[in-house]
């Protein structure tokens, strides 16, 4: 151990650093892993394997990918203690490996084979389960380099059911964050100590949080995720789990200790007609949950069977009615609905596993290629299938990311009436339906006269009879004798051949009535194509980082997804459309309430480009504003919420800038600000001394100052302000520090635009003050070579910046950690002092 660990004390004094010198318990049979990402000279993600008494360590570049075909570099470096494991913190300057270190990810290794004979041969294989890290990978050592002090290896993916696309899933942009907050603890029978312990996240009990997801509190109600109707199955499997469509009720469960209660979609409390699942949920080990799913009745084949579950509740024999479950929102304390669907099923199946009750089931996914799934159902006798993407996460509406395929048209219908029978009918001769109309109202739809048994047609009449009414509540409909209306709100399940050309439905079968849905909720049915689904996984979801919801960067399909908007590094439209995903929360707070303009390239930064200040045609979540802000033109642009980010980008949007002003006070600016424009042969020193000359001006005068980086060449210097004076009187503020800057060090700063006036010298500009005038916003890309992207930073970060885009959109992931925290105490001022300092009348 004192050999292996040798280099490694070698290189730090740990009198000045907190890493641990040695220690740490081994344990071959469950052997440790841990990734540190590290933010030293440059960030990386350190990958340590415990072996033989030690952590085996790899300096990994870019982090690890779930893409099989993606090879990630590894170089490895000097064994660790065991007890690094642990580490979390902050690496002193000047000692080896300067900088913040987090523990990215933890749990535990099992090797495939023998793991020291891989290892000494350069080849080794392994399955990790951590929290992130999941399934098969190997380290694989480069030919040839065996001898090298840092011997580079290759970690790379295996092809399991774990493994991504790098461009649908990049786990180290989507899972930034340190694990330590995420772990449970114990003590160790008969010693006393605490040891940390990854629980099973199925079996988690409030207090005690499950490893993915964010902490929270269970919430009283829960709306489900409803599904699109598809006239195709999505064929690429890869992206997609295909499931049964169970012909029941939706229900969910929510567990909180010993108290289970089940509700429908539409918020009615089913749990007193279902007490032997209530019983069979509270002997699951999981006390705090809620989970989604569907009941049925399955006949003696085991298909569900609509009709037999409406019979049941009727009938008040409940008891072979069978949950099965299909997704986990949220457990142990933890809520999962940010997660991608194929983790929130890994944590379910983990819990119906434990289950002893038959009637509750698992939704197993179906194993079959996607051409023959439909047909397959049918043959089955199953309503359809349910196609879901894995990479999407749980969000309370109907989405595109669940699509549902059914093997005949069926929907529900709202009964408005019912005709008399003729003959020897019994009861009735035929419903009466009717669907929602857009604006309102009912209209009619035809009418269902088979697929009723005689007890059926008897029941419904008398039911039906109850609540006749003289007044139809439906545009259209059938006229003559022995019609009888009656008030809207029974829904009847219907299958049919078609609609229509004026919009009744032919062929019909009844199939039973539903319970669990409102009148409003019942519409005619029309099939999105399949097409305009499928796209690429990446482009429907937001990545997940802690100050990025994957449920607010929804995009949809993205067009000319591949289209390369940067030659010079080869970043494509997809790549934008990721990065805004990413930081879509951090820049809303940056545009929210303020007019914002739009820089779009249709054609790439190296093609035609142009602004875009007033909203000229419809843009999904894109807001006009008022057309008095801006009386002679079209409305201004207003960019409100994250959907309204990810619609510009599909739009070709590569830069968002704002006005200095909020929408409620458009006459009086709310800052101040000051763009430094380095002209020809200016350096980076310069541009650094720059920016401290003009914050310690600010000062003198008593206004305070935040910076951030432009993207570009520069850095922004904004000054808040109190909404007092018009637009006039700060530009002419501005001006007046400019000139005093120019007079006082005209070695470094001019007064004039223009790329004449500062060859050698710094424009401080000043006209980004005036009405009209927009500067880029904090954390929107730049249209420059290698996109960079405009960050706020503190002032005492100013010297370790290398530029004005120290970060682009491919290492950005980097600044996540710090968000928008250097301006948290970003505040208004009052600027009369400060103009009277400078002697200037406003």
């Amino acid at each position: 151990m004192a050999d292996a660990l040798k280099k490694y004390r070698e290189k730090r004094n740990f009198k000045v650093t907190s890493e641990p010198a040695g220690g740490g318990e081994a344990n071959e049979a469950a052997r440790a892993f841990v990734i540190q990402k590290h933010w030293a000279s440059r960030l990386h993600y350190d990958f340590r394997l415990e072996l033989d008494g030690a952590m085996k360590s790899w300096a990994v570049p870019k982090g690890p990918s779930y893409d099989p075909a993606v090879k990630r570099m590894a170089v490895q470096v000097e064994d660790h203690p065991i007890a690094y494991n642990q580490f979390e913190g902050q690496i002193p300057k000047g000692q080896y490996g300067a900088g913040k270190v987090i523990i990215w990810d933890e749990g535990r290794w099992e090797p495939v084979g023998d793991p020291r004979k891989g290892y000494r041969a350069g080849h080794l294989k392994f399955d990790l389960q951590g929290v992130k890290m999941q399934g098969r990978w190997a380290l694989i050592r480069l030919k040839g380099k065996e001898t090298e002090k840092q011997p580079p290896w290759l970690l790379i993916k295996d092809r399991d059911d774990y493994a991504r696309a790098e461009r649908e899933f990049s786990v180290v942009d989507e899972m930034p964050d340190s694990v330590v907050p995420l772990r449970g603890s114990r003590k160790q029978a008969g010693t006393g100590k605490t040891r940390t312990e990854r629980r099973n996240p199925a079996t988690a009990s409030a207090g005690e949080p499950a490893l993915p997801g964010v902490a929270s509190d269970l919430p009283d109600m829960l709306k489900p995720q409803l599904a699109t109707l598809v006239d195709g199955v999505p064929r690429q499997a890869q992206d997609w789990l295909y499931e049964m469509k169970f012909d029941g009720y939706r229900l969910m469960a929510r567990i909180e200790g010993d108290e289970v209660r089940f509700y429908t979609r539409n918020g009615h409390d089913w749990t007193a007609k279902l007490p032997h699942l209530a019983k069979a949920f509270r002997a699951l080990p999981a006390k705090w949950a809620w989970v989604d799913g569907e009941i049925v009745m399955p006949d003696r084949d085991g298909i569900p069977n609509f009709q037999a579950l409406q019979n049941a509740f009727d009938g008040k024999r409940t008891q072979d009615i069978v949950f099965y479950a299909f997704d986990l929102p949220l457990i142990g304390g933890r809520d999962l609905r940010q997660e991608p669907l194929y983790v929130r099923r890994a944590l379910l199946k983990q819990l119906m596993d434990t289950a002893k009750d038959d009637r509750l089931r698992f939704s197993e996914a179906l194993d079959a290629a996607p051409a023959d799934l439909v047909a397959s159902a049918c043959k089955m006798g199953l309503e359809g299938i349910m196609a879901k993407r894995l990479s999407s996460p749980y969000v309370s509406r109907r989405a595109d990311t669940w699509v549902k395929v059914k093997c005949a048209r069926r929907q529900e219908f709202v009964i408005v009436g019912y005709t008399a029978p003729k003959g020897a009918r019994a009861g009735l001769g035929a419903l009466l339906l009717a669907v929602s109309e857009q604006g309102g109202g009912l209209r009619y739809a035809g009418k269902v006269g088979t697929g009723f048994d005689d007890q059926t047609l008897i029941s419904l009449q008398k039911r039906l009879a109850r609540i006749e009414t003289d007044e139809k509540a439906v545009t259209g409909g059938a006229k003559g004798p022995g019609v009888h209306w009656v008030q809207p709100g029974l829904i009847a399940e219907v299958s049919f051949g078609e609609w229509t050309s004026g919009g009744h439905i032919r062929h019909s079968v009844f199939r039973g009535l539903r319970q669990d849905k409102p009148v409003r909720a019942v519409s005619r049915e029309k099939a999105v194509p399949v097409k305009d689904i499928e796209g690429d996984a990446s482009a429907t979801k937001a990545p997940k980082a802690r100050r990025a919801s994957p449920a607010g960067g929804k995009l949809g399909k993205l067009t000319n997804p591949d289209r390369v908007i940067d030659p010079s590094t080869k970043f494509t439209k997809l790549d934008l459309a990721r990065y805004y995903g990413l930081i879509a929360p951090l820049l809303l707070k940056h545009l929210k309430g303020r007019p914002v303009s739009f820089l779009r390239a249709p054609a790439g930064i190296q093609g035609e480009f142009f602004f875009q200040k007033h909203l000229e045609a419809a843009m999904p979540g894109v807001k006009p504003l008022p057309p008095t802000l801006d009386p002679d033109h079209p409305p201004l642009l207003e960019v409100p919420t994250q959907e309204a980010i990810m619609s510009a980008v599909q739009m070709n949007v590569v830069e968002f800038h704002t006005w200095n002003a909020v929408k409620t006070s458009i006459d009086k600016p709310d800052r101040m600000l000051f763009d430094l424009d380095p002209g020809q042969g200016v350096d980076w020193a310069t541009m650094q001394q720059a920016a401290h000359l003009l914050h310690v001006l600010l000062q003198e005068i008593g206004l305070r100052a935040w910076l951030k980086t432009s993207g570009g060449k520069g850095l922004h210097v904004v000054v808040p302000l109190r909404k007092q004076y018009g637009w006039d009187t700060v530009k002419g503020f501005s001006h007046a520090i400019v000139q005093h800057l120019a007079r006082t060090l005209p070695q470094i700063f001019v007064a004039k635009s223009g790329p004449k006036n500062r060859v050698g010298k710094i424009f401080a500009d000043y006209l980004r003050n005036g009405f009209g005038a927009t500067t880029v916003a904090a954390w929107s890309a730049r249209a420059r070579p290698g996109l960079g992207v405009s960050v706020p930073v503190a002032w005492d970060e100013l010297e370790t910046l290398k530029g004005g885009a120290h970060w682009t959109i491919s290492d950005i992931h980097a600044r996540l950690d710090i968000g928008n925290a250097p301006w948290e105490d970003y505040a208004p001022q009052a600027a009369g002092r400060a103009m009277a300092a400078m002697e200037f009348e406003p």
